[in-house]
């Protein structure tokens, strides 16, 4: 055989292995619709008997890690619930605020259960399910130099935390103020509490949470600013089997009065009787 008829043999090899390849691939690919996407479907996670949710384990009295151990809070029980209700076991992965969108497009959480407001531009990045309670942005200051309006900080430090709402409405509303931006709860708060000149911007449920626990040193001086939006679970972008199923669950929980039940057992100690309706959705029960 001569040398170029070995080249031509060569090369025929070469290109039936590359198309035998490529065939495998678009096979493998055709055999699961999500291995394009960085997500579980329902049935994945039925069959793995494991459903990983991802909440806070730093903001008492919604997701935190108590001195056993263990995850206590609103929403931890809302996530031990949807595990008993798909029958699997549940794994609960701490995030951030700025990680929540990530950890669902990176397929390292399938829902967030973690004080997740819904905004037009996370419903652009994330499926939210339907809504379980009700939230507005607050402001509390230290009792000397109490804020009741914005306008009232001039150049003091506005601390906020990183990828919540109160970030996203202060950089767009109020430019002038000075934020200061911390990528957790926990150093948000020790900020705040070193610093008496200055206020804390976020959540109304967390800042009168705050505000409680902590006495009399400090006053929510604006309980609601901007519009009143809603909490829900959410799941990767296109999760239809998560989502249809997470819906209907949530419908079923509010039939019971989870969430009536869910706050007196949780939050009542925190916010009281008084705040229960205003902040509580039974979902499907509007």
């Amino acid at each position: 055989m001569t040398q170029t008829k070995r080249t031509w043999k060569l090369v025929a090899v070469l290109v039936a292995a590359l198309a035998l390849a490529g065939a495998l691939l678009t096979g493998c690919s055709g055999n699961n619709n999500s291995s394009s996407a960085n997500y579980r479907t329902l049935d994945q996670i039925k069959d793995s008997g494991k459903i990983t949710i991802g909440v806070f384990s730093d903001k008492s009295p919604f997701g935190y890690v108590d001195e056993n151990g263990t995850y206590q809070g609103y929403d931890i029980e809302l996530a031990n619930r949807l595990g008993q209700d798909l029958g699997v076991d549940v794994e609960l992965v701490s995030t951030e605020a700025a990680n929540r969108v990530e950890y669902l497009q990176t397929g390292k959480v399938d829902v967030i259960l973690a004080n997740f407001t819904v905004t037009p531009e996370r419903a652009e990045a994330v499926d939210f399910a339907e809504p379980y309670m009700n939230v507005a942005l607050g402001v509390v200051s230290h009792k000397d130099k109490v804020v009741t309006d914005l306008d009232q900080i001039g150049d003091r430090t506005v601390i906020v935390i990183s990828g919540t709402t109160a970030e996203t409405y202060l950089t767009e509303h109020n430019k002038d103020l000075k934020l200061e931006k911390y990528d957790t709860y926990a150093a948000a708060k020790t900020a705040f509490e070193n610093n008496p000149d200055a206020v804390w911007a976020n959540d109304n449920t967390e800042v009168i949470a705050f505000a409680n626990q902590a006495g009399p040193e400090y006053v929510v001086g604006i309980e609601q600013l901007g519009d009143t939006d809603t909490i829900a679970p959410a799941v990767s972008k296109g999760n239809e089997s998560l989502l249809n199923w997470i819906n209907e669950d949530l419908k079923s929980l509010g039939a019971e009065n989870f969430f009536h039940a869910d706050y007196e057992k949780t939050l009542l100690d925190t916010y009281g009787a008084a705040y229960e309706d205003t902040l509580v959705v039974e979902p499907g029960q509007n």
